[in-house]
């Protein structure tokens, strides 16, 4: 099994699992507030925090499938050495995006979250620890976008004969 393909499982499991912990923590929400009449005071901070990490674990996963939103009018109708230019360039803004927004952007929050000491209101938990998924999650786009990259380097060869 390669990294790719482990890393893929990592991180379907882990959004399975917060998907399971977000539906028992809004069900229990719901329940405390409509039966028991004592609304539970940390389920809104937990499941926003919750989304919060699977958003960012969904966007490196879909990033790694390739599948991310995107506009395919050029890319349908170049060939050649247009679509692989097309494509080293699509794969190298999304890598910059990764490092330079995700990584270092994201890295820099949780840096100065956690110097601040900054905790949740409710759950009393680091800042920091919500926000580490942020440049996690950049690493992962930047890993999974270079192997796209490295992938089209090697499937389409950089000079064809007539354009």
């Amino acid at each position: 099994m390669t990294f790719k393909i482990w890393l893929d499982k990592l991180l379907s499991s882990l959004i399975a699992v917060l998907m399971a912990l977000m539906v028992i923590n809004v069900s229990w929400q719901v329940f405390s507030r409509y039966v028991l009449e004592d609304p539970s005071s940390f389920t809104d901070e937990l499941s926003r925090y919750m989304m919060i990490w699977l958003g960012m674990a969904g966007t490196a996963l879909v990033s790694g499938k390739n599948g991310h939103l995107a506009i395919d009018i050029l890319p349908e109708k170049a060939q050649g050495k247009q679509k692989l230019l097309l494509n080293l360039v699509i794969h190298g803004l999304v890598i910059f995006f990764g490092v330079v927004v995700m990584m270092i952007g994201g890295g820099n929050l949780v840096y100065i979250t956690d110097m601040l000491g900054q905790k949740s209101a409710t759950l009393q938990i680091p800042l920091s620890w919500v926000y580490v998924i942020i440049p996690i999650s950049g690493a992962l786009v930047v890993f999974y976008h270079t192997h796209h990259l490295l992938s089209v380097i090697k499937n389409q060869p950089l000079h064809h004969g007539v354009d």
